[in-house]
């Protein structure tokens, strides 16, 4: 527990840097490109980032099991890793710079938007780099590439990029953030594992762990995909403008969702060695520890982003507005989602397959719900608006549907109920809520400066009163011993 509070502060600070560091990149991306072509760069980005993280291999989480499991040296076994999504890699990109068509449903930007193929072997290097160091409860390097590097690069670069070559801007912004922060990631990796020893390819090897990783791979695949499955099936149903609109409501809703990743580095190591000893108990206590945690965050960041989401989606630009009440239904996607996602945390380890045929229903069901629902919006010729909260809605009902259905699965391998849910939660948006409602009558910038403060101070308050107990204070107290020591420093306690 001890790791898992250490690993969740270092990511919470992780959280409020990418925060500060993604508005920038909303403000420039909305006021200089606008929402058309923020619209083509989004549809693009699903399909690189999808097929990424599917060249991962799944070792964003099985990393960590290999590494228990083996007796080879660890350097060799992340690169294994590594060369088997650089080969994943080189044929995917490859296939996409002849076949673009998937990427650019609504056209490109510029020619040289196809070079965003060159952003894959990148991000999936990246996975696995971060994966090694977390396994090393090296949550820091994560912090450093995901909430520093990376988002600072792509705002920066999208400045700059703008009065150099402003129809690739976007893309060309993206490919300088991955880069840098596989650099970020490589730096420090190379320093913890050193050089591999007596390392070569094995065709044999290679082909036993991509059997191994594919139903992790596909997992992780249709856990990221069903964050962006709404926004590629909206690019056949509305406009550029539409899309771009939802991708930014989107990337909003996406900053409390970084926060149960960020529990997942730690999370899967310190299953890994309760599952060697069969500490069941430990790993139900751990799992609704932990996803109470992320929980009772994002209610809070949600009622602070939602409330006031006028205000928050007109920062961006006027035009973003109507993007409103698509934000507040991911907001609270993200709310019901973690049950799901922190139940998966175990149940990779424990019922790999089943888990993944569980994902496979989760994005069919969502699917078929958004395409549903988009279909009966432009039927009633609703307006573009409303399908974009369509596509929210589907989202969210798809989500919480998983979370309980894979809930009941890990209790029941488990031996021990998973319930993150704790009423507190609701006593602490109560009085949440009227603050908002208060600050929505103010003028906009107070409204943003003073009100999402007061939103978050006031539930903030509540839930740590009358729903932190002992344990969930750990996660704010970095000597949890009373002695000198920080036991944080000690995971295996």
């Amino acid at each position: 527990m001890a790791a898992l509070a250490k690993g969740g502060r270092t990511n919470f600070i992780g959280f409020l840097l990418r925060l500060l560091a993604r508005l920038p990149f909303l403000f420039l991306a909305g006021r200089l490109y606008g929402a058309d072509a923020v619209g083509r760069f989004a549809s693009a980005l699903i399909v690189v980032e999808l097929l990424a993280l599917v060249c991962s291999m799944g070792e964003k989480r099985g990393l960590a099991q290999r590494l228990t499991e083996s007796d080879e040296p660890q350097a060799n076994l992340v690169l294994d890793g590594f060369l088997l999504a650089l080969v994943f890699s080189a044929i995917v990109a490859t296939v996409l710079w002849f076949f673009p068509a998937p990427m650019f449903p609504n056209g490109m930007n510029s020619e040289l938007d196809i070079l965003l193929v060159v952003a894959i072997p990148g991000y999936a290097l990246t996975e696995i780099a971060l994966a090694a160091q977390a396994y090393k409860f090296d949550i820091a390097t994560t912090v450093r590439a995901r909430a520093v590097v990376e988002p600072w690069t792509i705002s920066i670069m999208a400045g700059v990029f703008y009065f150099w070559i402003p129809d690739s801007g976007l893309a060309f912004a993206y490919i300088a953030s991955i880069y840098a922060g596989l650099l970020t990631a490589l730096w420090p990796f190379f320093r913890t594992y050193g050089a591999p020893k007596g390392w070569y390819p094995h065709p044999k090897r290679m082909w036993s762990m991509t059997r191994r990783a594919l139903p992790l791979a596909g997992t992780d695949a249709i856990e990221w995909g069903t964050r962006r499955l709404d926004i590629f099936i909206l690019g056949f149903f509305a406009s550029p403008v539409a899309v771009g609109i939802y991708y930014m409501a989107q990337q909003v809703a996406s900053l409390p969702q970084k926060l149960k990743t960020s529990f997942e580095p730690v999370l899967g190591p310190v299953i890994t060695k309760n599952l060697k000893t069969r500490n069941y108990e430990a790993i139900a206590k751990q799992v609704c520890q932990v996803g109470f945690w992320i929980i009772a965050a994002q209610a809070g960041i949600a009622l602070a982003l939602g409330i006031p989401g006028e205000a928050v989606m007109g920062l961006i630009g006027p035009e973003f507005v109507g993007g409103t009440g698509a934000l507040a239904f991911l907001l609270l996607a993200e709310v019901v989602a973690a049950t799901a996602v922190v139940s998966e945390a175990a149940l990779v380890y424990v019922a790999r397959v089943r888990n993944f045929w569980i994902s496979i229903g989760t994005i069919t069901l969502q699917g078929a719900l958004t395409m549903g629902l988009l279909e009966f919006i432009r039927r009633s010729d609703m307006g573009e608006g409303f399908m974009a909260a369509g596509a929210a809605i589907s989202l969210m009902l798809a989500l919480g549907i998983a979370s309980l259905v894979k809930a009941m699965l890990l209790g029941r391998i488990l031996g021990h109920s998973i319930n993150n849910w704790r009423w507190a939660l609701v006593w602490a948006a109560a009085p949440a809520v009227v603050v908002g409602y208060f600050a929505t009558l103010m003028p906009e910038w107070i409204e943003l400066i003073v009100g999402i403060p007061l939103i978050l101070g006031t539930y903030g308050y509540v839930i740590w009163h009358r729903g932190f107990g002992p344990e969930d204070r750990v996660l704010f107290r970095k000597n949890i011993s009373g002695s000198g020591e920080d036991e944080t420093a000690r995971p295996q306690a």
